[in-house]
């Protein structure tokens, strides 16, 4: 079950002056008001409308499965949501209330939304923290296709990368081949948003050792970081032209069959965050330099990954989230201190050659980044409202 977001007091993030919290799953105390859910019915139970922080015990009495939400019944605005209440269970939903009016909003599975009585809160301070108008599968349908599009492109792009890399390996110079290496590799990593819908291929194009007994020996180590890790560790040219032809071969077939694929809306928001998260994971720690010490140019190419993402979704960014021009600010300025990281001659330095004060600098900067994008995914994640 994934920590869902509600208003209160827990895992404190400041997002560009607002305060986004996540409440981690917890018990309600018996004497915390016990809210009916069901298929008919909804909301009732909660007798006492005060302000300031409160626990309610969310029961389903019914037979299915149901979402809840706490809402501004005038608006729709969502406060705190639980998902996944099963039949017959209790389960707590926490938020801090300000002044104005809150309903229980019920949404069983295959059944149409049941929106419970009104409650008007008095006594308190105005309402803060985060509130969102939620974004529903018709808002992603626009978004989605733009970014399938940006990817179909992408995907030309890197077919037209592999071949040249293919035909330099072929021709067995290393320098023009590992030239070719990075351009292709970075046309792959500005995709980031879409590794989920490509499924197994992205494990044949952009796999590495982790769990291959024989490393990088191993026969089904392939792809780009198997031809990395010939190329700069000297390996005979002759031997990695099958290793080009196949990774070649494998980006032709994905290009084929992406356009049958579907990328999940789900995905969108999720993505903005978890490209730059496997940044600080994997880019920025080196673990997956197989040797060309490039890891900082696929930092910013999976900064372009990210902003192609934030893209797509501005336009329901931009009323929902306060923090979306902090998250752009971010992303200037982690890509400068990357690219500070350039040598003269534009080569790069690998990050295990950085100075203490440049690895400090790097990895703060793209952890606070990575934080600032994390409230995307619980925003953007499409909702039902009927």
């Amino acid at each position: 079950m994934r920590t869902r977001w509600a208003v209160g007091v827990a895992a404190l993030v400041v997002v560009a002056g607002a305060a986004v919290y996540f409440w981690p799953e917890g018990t309600a105390a018996a004497q915390d008001p016990e809210i009916s859910v069901s298929r008919s019915s909804c909301g009732q139970g909660w007798a006492d409308p005060k302000p300031g922080p409160r626990t309610f015990r969310l029961h389903n009495t019914g037979s299915i499965t149901a979402e809840v939400y706490l809402i501004d019944p005038g608006t729709g605005t969502i406060y705190g949501e639980v998902e996944g209440l099963g039949a017959g269970t209790t389960r707590p939903l926490r938020a801090t209330l300000g002044n104005g009016d809150y309903a229980f909003k019920c949404l069983p599975e295959d059944n149409a939304a049941v929106v419970g009585p009104s409650f008007t809160v008095t006594g308190g301070g105005a309402r803060s923290g985060p509130a969102v108008v939620p974004v529903t599968s018709a808002d992603l349908i626009a978004p989605l296709k733009a970014y399938q599009a940006h990817v179909t492109a992408g995907l030309a792009t890197l077919v037209t990368d592999t071949d040249t890399l293919k035909a330099a390996v072929g021709s067995q110079d290393r320098v023009a081949s590992q030239t070719a290496w990075l351009t292709a590799h970075l046309s792959y990593e500005r995709l980031g948003a879409a590794y989920d819908a490509f499924g197994d291929s992205d494990g044949a194009i952009n796999g590495t050792t982790d769990g291959l007994p024989e490393g990088a020996a191993d026969p089904e180590f392939t792809g780009f970081h198997r031809l990395e890790y010939g190329l700069w560790h000297n390996e005979p040219m002759d031997a990695l032209g099958a290793v080009a032809v196949k990774l070649d071969d494998d980006v032709h077939r994905l290009r084929q069959s992406f356009p049958d694929v579907q990328v999940d809306q789900r995905d969108l928001g999720l993505r903005a965050h978890e490209i730059m998260e496997n940044a600080l994971q994997f880019e920025i720690t080196g673990r997956t330099d197989y040797g060309s010490g490039t890891s900082l140019a696929t930092t910013l190419a999976n900064l372009d990954g990210t902003r192609a993402v934030l893209d797509v979704l501005r336009p329901s960014l931009a009323t929902r989230f306060p923090g979306l021009s902090d998250v752009d600010s971010w992303l200037n300025r982690t890509q400068k201190t990357v690219e500070a990281a350039r040598r003269p001659d534009g080569n790069w330095t690998p990050v295990t050659q950085l100075s203490q004060p440049q690895r400090q600098k790097l990895n703060g900067t793209v952890s606070e980044l990575t934080e600032r994008l994390a409230p995307i995914a619980a925003i953007a994640e499409p909702r039902r409202v009927s």
